[in-house]
């Protein structure tokens, strides 16, 4: 059986691969952040306590569109909600002896990527595992924060510009996979552009706050998508 240090140091190394990922697109909220008017201090902060890529995004564009405090907490609930299920499943794969503070350090923790290597463990999950990923991938997202917003301040504006597009790049990333070989989510998908699109060119909608169009997009085609194709889940047989 490893001791809690070996869980450690294999957690560390798995992270690795996430930590790289990490520092490239959180160089990309950096400059973003920059561009807000937020200080590479104020900036840094942010990815150390929130760790969430796309919410951290949408509440940066919403800062920048002076919307309601309302609007960024509906907005980042809805974005977020995701980790709800995460912590959910992964309550499950750890030991039932395991304490509060160990399961609440492991919340703070939770990402897609820190989520997809936890559950992947075979048998029962010790925090300490999770901690090492943790260990290198906070760290590297907070740091590239950091190198973000303090080039956003010294490099060009056009090669600012240029950097932005990873932003895009990544958002792509998350959507395609999961799409490719599934008709109904591609469809989704697509139907979800088309709408966004036409609040933005139909008089009286496209005054509507970004956050506000990201609440009625979520349930309405969300919610219209899990009533008309609902998942048929295994039952197990026990």
């Amino acid at each position: 059986m490893q001791t809690r240090g070996q869980l450690w140091r294999k957690g560390l190394k798995d992270g690795l691969p996430i930590a790289f990922g990490y520092l490239a697109v959180s160089f990309s909220f950096g400059i973003l952040a920059t561009k807000a008017g937020l200080t590479s201090g104020e900036s840094s902060l942010i990815s150390l306590t929130n760790l969430t890529s796309a919410g951290q995004f949408a509440g940066i564009t919403l800062m920048q569109t002076s919307a309601l405090l309302m609007e960024v907490a509906a907005t980042q609930l809805i974005i977020n909600s995701r980790y709800f299920l995460m912590s959910a499943a992964l309550s499950q794969k750890v030991d039932a002896q395991t304490s509060l503070i160990h399961r609440m350090i492991m919340a703070f923790g939770i990402t897609d990527e820190i989520f997809g290597l936890s559950i992947s463990v075979n048998g029962k999950l010790n925090p300490f595992y999770t901690y090492g990923i943790m260990s290198v991938a906070i760290p590297s997202w907070t740091l590239g924060t950091f190198l973000g917003a303090y080039c956003g301040n010294i490099l060009p504006s056009n090669m600012i510009s240029a950097l932005s597009i990873a932003l895009y790049g990544m958002l792509l990333a998350v959507i395609i996979p999961p799409a490719k070989g599934n008709i109904i989510l591609t469809l989704l998908i697509l139907l979800s552009m088309f709408v966004s699109y036409l609040f933005n060119v139909i008089p009286g909608l496209e005054s509507i706050s970004s956050g506000l169009k990201i609440v009625i997009l979520t349930f309405v085609i969300a919610g219209g998508a899990a009533f008309l194709f609902p998942l048929k889940g295994e039952v197990a047989n026990e």
